[in-house]
């Protein structure tokens, strides 16, 4: 098998969200920075093309896209109060977007095990019409419909582990037994989504897993309903693809969230997904989503790339009062 495979474009450096704005340049640049110092950890570098118009219409409104597009062309504006829109915004949502189905392409062609895709605007938020928290397009979950509709992919779990709940891809995927959608998140702050009895509607029903937590909820609570909930679920699933909505404002250290995850947590939870994985035979791509302490933010992205890319077995944890009540409702569903 090849070598770890990062997909990134420079485009991520052209969406400007303005003076104070959390969701800045200077995120990827940290990023960027801290991979050169530590030599590209063994990774392989990808440009991340320009998602196509059929892989965004296949998630996206025609409606949405050509109100994006439009105002990106007419210089810039916001779609929503917190979401500002650039000149370059567009081009930068496409190949955030793009970067993600490319990696889908590699990783489900068997070029490699394991990829991150890191580019801005993240798109967890983004729904099928509307911008939202920072969010322009849905690249997640772009590249999860790509992965199903061109790639011969039958199922496909995504785990997002950003501090807010992905309220974009959840409502995707709804009503979709072919994405199993979980979600761990802090309870009480933006967008207000995601309850444990949210468990998908229709078809769906049972397909989203949401686990929300409460402010200061630190790595005993994240890792135990990442082992004992969605990695059960994940087995008895069984997808082809396994993608990460990769967020990183759990830190501790981040100003938007309120839990206390540390740099090493973020490793320990990536081994238990890269663990899932390698059990049900699927490859693991992580899409960079929130994060915003810009020295928090790098260190945790490249000890998610190290544990993804490494051998050293996830450590388990023992339940907790969080895990054995959301076992009790999303055990309804799956054998945990």
């Amino acid at each position: 098998m090849s070598a770890p495979l990062w997909f990134s474009h420079p485009s991520s450096l052209d969406h400007d969200t303005g003076p104070g704005h959390p969701e800045r340049v200077e995120r990827i640049v940290a990023v960027e920075a801290e991979l050169a110092r530590r030599g590209g950890l063994g990774w392989a570098r990808r440009a991340a093309p320009a998602a196509t118009p059929g892989q965004l219409a296949a998630v996206h409104s025609e409606r949405h896209l050509d109100q994006l597009r439009g105002l990106s062309e007419a210089g810039g504006g916001a779609l929503d109060p917190e979401t500002p829109v650039s000149a370059g915004s567009w081009a930068a949502a496409r190949h955030a977007a793009g970067g993600a189905c490319a990696m889908a392409e590699a990783l489900l062609g068997h070029e490699a095990d394991v990829a991150f895709s890191a580019a801005r605007p993240p798109g967890h938020h983004a729904n099928r019409d509307t911008t939202s928290g920072f969010c322009l397009v849905n690249s997640v979950a772009v590249a999860a419909r790509h992965a199903l509709d061109a790639l011969g992919a039958r199922r496909v779990m995504v785990i997002d582990w950003d501090v807010h709940h992905g309220n974009g891809t959840n409502d995707i995927f709804r009503t979709d037994p072919a994405v199993l959608y979980a979600s761990i998140h802090q309870s009480g702050i933006f967008p207000g989504t995601g309850p444990l009895l949210d468990v998908g509607s229709g078809d769906g029903t049972g397909f989203s897993i949401n686990l929300p937590v409460p402010g200061g909820s630190g790595a005993e609570t994240w890792l135990s309903l990442l082992e004992w909930i969605v990695v059960p679920a994940g087995v008895e699933y069984a997808p082809d693809l396994i993608l990460i909505s990769a967020g990183y404002d759990a830190h501790r250290d981040d100003p938007l969230g309120g839990c206390l995850l540390d740099t090493a947590d973020f490793g320990e939870m990536a081994r238990h997904v890269r663990a899932l994985g390698e059990r049900v035979g699927a490859p693991v791509g992580a899409v960079l989503e929130g994060g915003y302490a810009l020295d928090a933010l790098a260190a945790s992205v490249a000890e998610t790339m190290v544990a993804l890319a490494g051998d050293r077995a996830a450590a388990s944890v023992s339940p907790d009062f969080a895990t054995s009540r959301a076992a009790s409702h999303i055990g309804h569903y799956w054998r945990l």
